[in-house]
C-alpha cells in the first residue's frame, strides 16, 4: 500500500511540473522495444500485401540484413541520426549505387512510418532533398550510363547471326527466348505466357495486368514468326504454360541467361529490349510513341493510353512484322522500314 502511495505522490510531483507519467512511461518502454529493425520488421509485415510479389518482400528483408541492420539495426528507431545512415549507403554508394538508392529509400520509409507512430520525433535523417543530397553526389552523376543502356545487348547488325544459332539451340528456353524476342517482352512475360492468353485466331498475346510490371493489361501482336514458333510448340496435358519448366511450373528466371552463357554471349535477355528500341529508332520511321508501347512503357496518363490502345495495336502488328522480317534478313539487305 504505501508502495502505492509514493507512486502517485510521484506522479502528482511530475504532472506538477509539467511532466506526462504515462507518456514517460510509454517512452521508457518504447526506448527498449522500438529498435530500427523491429520498426522495418512492423514496416514490412505491413504492407507486404500491396506489394505486387514475394521478391519484392525479399528484396526488402535482404537489403536491410545486408547493409543496415549491421550498422544500426539494434539502436533505437528515436536515435538514428544521419551519420548512421551515411555509414549505411556511403561505402557502396559509388559500386552499387542503384541498390543503394532502394536502401535509403527503405530506411526513408521505415524512419517515416516511425515517426508516424509516434515512436521518433526527429527530422527524417534519410531524406534526400536538402538533406543527404548536401552529402552525396546525385546517382545521375554516378550512374553516368542510361539504366537501359546498363543491360549489356547484342548490336542491330549481329542479330541476323544470333537468330540463325538460337534457332539451332534445342530446349524450352531457347525457344522461350526467341519467343521474348520476337514479341519485345520482358524475359519474365515470356517464361510466365499461358495458353489462355493466347488467341491463335487474331494473333494476339493477352498479358493480365497482375503479370504486367505497369499492373496494366498488355496487348501483344503476333507476327507470322511468333505464331508459327507457338504452332510449333508442343502441349502437354494440364499444363497451360506456353514454356514450361520442371514440375509443370514456369523456367526460372536464370534459365533464359544460361541459353546465352551457352551461346559464348556476356549479352543478358532484358538487353534485347534496348536491341528492339535500337532498331525502331535507327532504322524505321514508327514514331516514338509506337515504339514504346510493345515495350509496355506508360505513355502519358491512363484516358492518354486507353484512347490510345485500338489505333496503335494495327500499328504496332506492322512493327512487329517488320522486327521478325529483320531479323530474318542478312544485315545488308535488313535495314527495316525506311
Amino acid at each position: 500500500m504505501a508502495a502505492a502511495w509514493d507512486a502517485a505522490r510521484v506522479a502528482r510531483a511530475q504532472i506538477r511540473s509539467g511532466i506526462d507519467p504515462v507518456a514517460q512511461r510509454r517512452a521508457l518502454q518504447t526506448s527498449v522495444q522500438w529498435t530500427f529493425k523491429r520498426c522495418a520488421l512492423a514496416y514490412i509485415e505491413g504492407h507486404k500485401e500491396s506489394w505486387k510479389n514475394a521478391k519484392h518482400e525479399q528484396q526488402w528483408r535482404n537489403t536491410l540484413e545486408t547493409y543496415v541492420y549491421p550498422k544500426f539495426g539494434e539502436k533505437h528507431v528515436r536515435t538514428v541520426a544521419m551519420s548512421d545512415v551515411i555509414d549505411a549507403i556511403e561505402p557502396h554508394w559509388t559500386t552499387k549505387n542503384e541498390t543503394m538508392v532502394r536502401v535509403r529509400n527503405r530506411i526513408d520509409l521505415v524512419l517515416a512510418w516511425a515517426g508516424a507512430r509516434g515512436y521518433r520525433d526527429k527530422e527524417n535523417p534519410a531524406r534526400w532533398r536538402g538533406n543527404l543530397d548536401q552529402v552525396l553526389p546525385k546517382p545521375s552523376k554516378v550512374n553516368k550510363v542510361n539504366k537501359r543502356e546498363s543491360f549489356e545487348a547484342v548490336p542491330i547488325d549481329d542479330m541476323h547471326d544470333f537468330m540463325k544459332r538460337l534457332r539451332a539451340a534445342a530446349g524450352m528456353s531457347a525457344r522461350t527466348l526467341e519467343f521474348a524476342i520476337l514479341t519485345a517482352a520482358r524475359s519474365g512475360e515470356a517464361r510466365g505466357a499461358l495458353w489462355s492468353e493466347i488467341d491463335l485466331a487474331t494473333a494476339t498475346w493477352s498479358i493480365p495486368k497482375e503479370r504486367m510490371k505497369a499492373a496494366r493489361p498488355h496487348r501483344v501482336p503476333l507476327s507470322s514468326e511468333a505464331m508459327g514458333l507457338l504452332e510449333a510448340q508442343p502441349r502437354f496435358e494440364g499444363v497451360n504454360f506456353v514454356f514450361p519448366g520442371r514440375g509443370e511450373k514456369p523456367l526460372s528466371d536464370m534459365s533464359l541467361t544460361a541459353t546465352m552463357r551457352r551461346m559464348k554471349l556476356s549479352a543478358v535477355p532484358h538487353g534485347f529490349r534496348s536491341t528492339f528500341t535500337d532498331w525502331v529508332a535507327e532504322r524505321t520511321s514508327y514514331p516514338s510513341e509506337v515504339r514504346e508501347m510493345p515495350l509496355a512503357h506508360a505513355i502519358g496518363n491512363d484516358t492518354e493510353a486507353a484512347y490510345r490502345r485500338g489505333d496503335l495495336f494495327d500499328k504496332r502488328r506492322l512493327m512487329m512484322r517488320d522486327w521478325a522480317q529483320f531479323l530474318n534478313a542478312t544485315p545488308a539487305a535488313g535495314m527495316g522500314r525506311e
